[in-house]
């Protein structure tokens, strides 16, 4: 099952929710709320959340998106969820070792690596 709704595509894999960014730039605050919205819209309908975040079409994140994601993994972690970020571009990334959210995050390069590490 594959659905897209406004600003992600969700689709299942097993027991994993996989949601894939479909904007090129994050960066407007309106549609960083809105994603906000419809990926925590997941962590609360399920009671152990497993989700794989897949950035491989995002070339472009503000800060206010870092902090979108962070309150994300803390939801997730407050239900004994887990959750991975995978095809991060290599600009993105770097803010993600800068701001050393590689060490709070589980990045993984592909949406398999991913999945298997969440099997």
């Amino acid at each position: 099952m594959r659905e897209g709704i406004g600003r992600v595509t969700v689709s299942a894999e097993g027991n994993v929710t996989v949601v894939e960014l479909t904007d090129k730039k994050i960066l407007d605050e309106m549609n960083i709320a809105q994603i906000g919205e419809q990926i925590n819209s997941l962590v609360v309908a399920s009671d152990d959340p497993r989700l794989v975040l897949d950035f491989s079409s995002v070339g472009q994140m503000s800060s206010s998106a870092l902090g979108m994601l962070i309150r994300l993994h803390k939801r997730i972690r407050e239900k004994n969820g887990q959750l991975r970020l995978c095809g991060i571009q290599p600009a993105i990334f770097e803010v993600f070792v800068i701001t050393r959210l590689n060490e709070v995050f589980q990045i993984c390069r592909s949406r398999q690596e991913a999945l298997a590490s969440l099997a």
